[in-house]
């Protein structure tokens, strides 16, 4: 295993930020870390990577255990906090020479991650001098250049642009074919783009442990928007097999919800026939993460 928490545990006074958390990664899996504000991320980010220590448990990286040797997990890993420190008064290429001389690697590879995270347009500018998204490409140009095999990356994508985006969302994806990443963020279409997996943590406890796509086709949940040739009562439509919720939209436009893995099309075309109704259209809407999120942390 990559990464192994086990049986964490930290409270801020009388908060508890993590209570009792465990699970393990395997080295390739980019895994999505997911919860509210305040449901514990940065703080386990934080312990995995030494910063803190955890009041119970311990954790494994590489198999260097975070509480009795964090300087070998130190050295396995590449970090970038949600507040992305960095010296703002020193050029890119001196920040990252900086780094290369801390963790002993040769200069030739401040132009390779240079060039894989596209900071190649301004790496001749001081630090100050740089947008917010340049600024998050330095912190991750810092975190790949001692290749380390484990990334931890704390809201990666903020104050990126559209096409930054993009560009960073690849070369996360390609560090992930040959290191295990581990990522917290807030973009739901970065974790469906990304991760192979997702962990969702809620008031200290993870909720749920799932590969991605098993996360979203598993709720049996289907949602069809319909809209009919006359105004239905409400009655009427309440009738529909399988039905949980539903919402008129706007007159003759309904939202319904049915809980079951049957395709419920049919039943809607079946239901309009048998009441003198055609359907003018009929679209199927597919939940995506963010749904099942606000589901699983509401």
């Amino acid at each position: 295993m990559s990464i192994e928490v086990k049986n964490i545990s930290k409270s801020y006074g009388t908060q508890k930020a993590l209570d009792n958390i465990s699970f393990s990664i395997q080295k390739g899996e980019i895994v999505g870390f997911l919860g509210p504000n305040g449901a514990g991320k940065s703080t386990l980010m934080k312990i995995l990577t030494t910063y803190l220590t955890p009041d119970e448990g311990t954790a494994l990286v590489n198999n260097q255990d975070i509480n009795t040797n964090p300087k070998a997990v130190q050295l396995s890993i590449g970090y970038l906090p949600e507040h992305n420190p960095l010296y703002l008064d020193l050029y890119v290429r001196e920040y990252l020479a900086f780094n290369a001389d801390v963790y002993k690697v040769a200069k030739s590879r401040i132009d390779e991650v240079i060039a894989l995270t596209g900071l190649a347009p301004e790496s001749n500018k001081k630090i100050g001098q740089l947008s917010k998204g340049y600024r998050q490409r330095v912190g991750l140009a810092n975190a790949l250049l001692h290749n380390p095999d484990v990334l931890i990356l704390d809201e990666p994508t903020t104050g990126l642009d559209p096409n930054q985006l993009l560009e960073i969302r690849n070369v996360i994806k390609d560090a992930g074919k040959n290191k295990t990443v581990f990522l917290s963020t807030h973009i739901m279409q970065e974790v469906e783009a990304i991760c192979d997996r997702v962990i969702i943590i809620n008031k200290g406890k993870i909720v749920t442990d799932k590969k991605l796509d098993n996360l979203v086709n598993e709720q049996n949940e289907q949602i069809i928007e319909v809209e009919f040739d006359y105004k239905v009562e409400e009655q009427l439509i309440a009738k529909i097999e399988n039905l949980v919720s539903y919402k008129n939209i706007h007159d003759m436009t309904w939202e319904l919800t049915f809980k079951t893995n049957k395709d419920m099309r049919s039943a809607v075309f079946d239901f309009a026939h048998d009441n003198g109704l055609k359907t003018l259209q009929l679209n199927q809407k597919n939940k995506n993460l963010e749904a099942v999120f606000r589901e699983i942390t509401k």
